[in-house]
């Protein structure tokens, strides 16, 4: 027998007593099981996490944030950055900077020869250290992050939550969701790490947290 009648012979066993009328919404899920392996510390998990993968991240309080994006672009010599529709005025920093807007939209071209992307995130999830972005404000369309090879991102600790259950609880699935665990990198077989393939190859993250939050 093959491999294939094998599996499906298995599932018509296992569906053998289900009524062939019944739907997937009369069925209850128990939904009892651990949620979350993130412990006290959200804030803190996610900033480890993110670090883990080789990104830089930095925490600061709201009055600081305008000046740590300011810092972080001077870092890494970012002056032409693409700024996504709905991005908040009150966290880009004063002084001579390139702001690129993707109206109208930018082509490939123009998107590769931009030195970065400067956008806020839907939700983070402390276990696996993501930033998750959903095309909303502030985010762009998945091209911006994609394209160039730097992308900092601006995330308010009250959007870090625990774990994946959490952050799917609260994202719209009809939205196009680009999940980020660190800059792009890929192994080929014989595990050389490549950066940069499928995204941008240095990722920087500035959490925003109240006084008082955390270290």
């Amino acid at each position: 027998m093959s491999s294939r009648r094998t599996v499906l012979g298995r599932i018509r066993a296992a569906l053998a007593d289900v009524p062939r009328d019944e739907t997937p919404d009369q069925v209850g899920v128990v939904r009892d099981y651990l949620r979350s392996h993130a412990g006290h510390d959200v804030v803190g998990l996610f900033v480890e996490r993110v670090a883990d993968y080789g990104a830089t991240v930095v925490r600061c309080a709201p009055d600081e944030a305008a000046g740590a994006v300011a810092a972080a672009l001077e870092r890494h010599g970012a002056r032409r950055v693409i700024v996504p529709e709905g991005f908040p005025a009150g966290l880009l920093p004063d002084g001579d900077w390139g702001w690129v807007r993707d109206d109208p939209p930018l082509g490939v071209t123009e998107l590769d020869a931009a030195e970065g992307t400067l956008t806020t995130a839907a939700v983070a999830i402390a276990v696996t250290g993501t930033v998750v972005l959903d095309a909303g404000p502030g985010q762009g369309r998945r091209a911006l992050t994609l394209v160039p090879d730097y992308h900092l991102c601006v995330v308010h600790a009250d959007r870090i939550v625990p774990d994946v259950p959490d952050a799917l609880g609260g994202l719209d699935p009809r939205r196009p969701l680009t999940f980020v665990s660190g800059p792009s990198a890929t192994s080929d077989i014989e595990l050389e790490r490549v950066e940069g393939v499928h995204g941008p190859r240095t990722l920087d993250v500035i959490v925003v947290e109240s006084r008082g939050a955390g270290a």
